[in-house]
């Protein structure tokens, strides 16, 4: 007995060692995703970025300071160097997927190719809100991956993540599909994330994750990593959404989303009885704007929508995740319950350039205001940005400091040229509102919280 053991155990180690052979005894090869990886790989590409920063040293503000260390006089910068990688979607054209961040303020992009090419990229637009890029290089000899159909995963389909984590250029990993539709997460203005348990690291962010026929299913943008580490929890931008989103950028250079005009709440088991209806998931409307895109079409307060093109909506955050691509001059088919009834609904998708609404209604913290787009057509004049028409003196808004007349230029760090640009960064940050504001020719900031 104790031979068998100690044989087994040498069998065990020797096997703990050795390699899997290439060739079954029969001659037929072992599965491996070598062939599918060779066609992919040279489409992910190493991103590397390169920005000019201000060193901010409270030291250095200080006069005696500066005249004791002969620091000289003005401003000091640096140059910061960052990485990422990214996603050839159309090589004849030369367009380049990647995350928002990942180019974030840069002054210089540049791209290595897995031939070990390097090419400055021109930056074709950003979508900070899904956290989205579109560059553009030479398109010279350049491999692309295709699109798959997101809307066709499922949870426990194979997939592969494929950047730079590290600086370590073209790494692959695979896990599976975890769950589908995550948000909640407070990472993205919208959110509609694949969740997978293919290892992603700092680095990963904008590579590709793709099927097991090498198309592209998400762009990998954030992991979960209470522990500062990969703990097998990443999240992708599912394809459908990257395509939508790329297609705006490189027609205008910027997302023109639409707006609806309506507010809801999800459906609970409560409402649907109130409502008299057998079914315990959708979104009830509460509120429909008056003149808006929504009104048009005969959304009424009540109706309880439970789809929206060819999404079930069954919570609100899968509403709020189809508004990510829903864009100026969409028409959505919308699938309604009133009075027990089932209805369709076609909303012609509207800009929302002329529209005037409470503040209320783009975010709690902005109760007592009205709010307007601002645009101002003269050269070297302002721009655009949200004019604020009415505050109420008690309210919070009043008491943070924001008065009639104020102009919203910037909104925790990001531009505004619009009322959706504040409906969106409102939702994407759930602590403090930090507005830059534009008052009697002077810049300033007011915190609402």
């Amino acid at each position: 007995m104790r031979r068998m053991l100690v044989a087994l155990g040498l069998l065990l180690a020797v096997s703990a060692h050795a390699a899997l052979p290439v060739v079954l005894p029969g001659g037929e090869r072992l599965p491996s995703l070598a062939p599918m990886l060779d066609a992919t790989t040279p489409a992910v590409v190493n991103i590397a970025t390169y920005t000019t920063v201000q060193v901010r040293n409270p030291l250095l503000d200080d006069p005696f300071f500066r005249r004791f260390f002969n620091v000289p006089e003005g401003r000091q910068f640096r140059r910061t160097q960052s990485a990422g990688s990214g996603v050839v979607v159309d090589a004849r054209r030369g367009y380049i997927v990647t995350n928002a961040h990942v180019v974030e303020r840069a002054d210089e992009i540049t791209i290595t190719l897995a031939d070990g090419r390097s090419l400055v990229a021109e930056l074709v637009g950003t979508d900070s809100q899904v956290d989205l890029a579109v560059l553009k290089v030479p398109g010279e000899e350049l491999v692309e991956i295709e699109f798959a159909d997101s809307a066709d995963l499922r949870v426990g389909d194979f997939v592969v993540a494929i950047g730079n984590p590290f600086g370590l250029n073209q790494t692959v990993t695979s896990g599976i599909v975890s769950a589908l539709g995550r948000s909640g997460l407070g990472i993205e203005g919208y959110e509609d994330f694949i969740q997978t348990d293919a290892s992603i690291n700092p680095g990963n962010s904008g590579g590709a994750l793709v099927d097991l026929n090498g198309e592209l299913v998400g762009i990998n943008t954030a992991i979960l990593a209470p522990s500062g580490g990969n703990v097998g929890i990443g999240f992708a931008i599912p394809s459908n959404m990257v395509r939508a989103v790329m297609d705006q950028l490189i027609e205008h250079g910027e997302v023109k989303r639409g707006y609806l005009g309506l507010a809801v709440q999800g459906l609970n088991p409560e409402l649907a009885e109130a409502f008299g209806v057998d079914r315990k998931d959708g979104v009830v409307v509460v509120e429909v704007d008056p003149e808006s895109a929504a009104e048009k079409a005969g959304l009424l307060s009540g109706d309880i929508i439970t789809r929206v093109g060819s999404r079930d909506i069954r919570r609100v955050t899968d509403f709020h995740s189809q508004a990510a691509v829903t864009f100026v001059g969409d028409e959505m088919d919308l699938d309604i319950l009133r009075d027990g009834r089932r209805r369709e609904i076609t909303v012609k998708v509207t800009d929302d350039t002329q529209e005037k609404v409470s503040g209320r209604r783009v975010d709690p913290r902005l109760a007592g205001t009205e709010l307007q787009n601002f645009r101002n057509e003269e050269d070297g004049g302002l721009g655009a940005g949200v004019l604020v028409t009415e505050v109420d003196p008690k309210s919070a808004a009043w008491h943070y400091g924001l008065r009639p007349g104020d102009v919203l230029v910037a909104l925790n760090e990001r531009a505004l040229r619009n009322l959706s640009d504040l409906r969106d960064g409102a939702r994407l940050d759930s602590r403090q509102l930090l507005f830059r504001v534009y008052r009697s020719g002077q810049f300033g900031y007011i915190a609402i919280r």
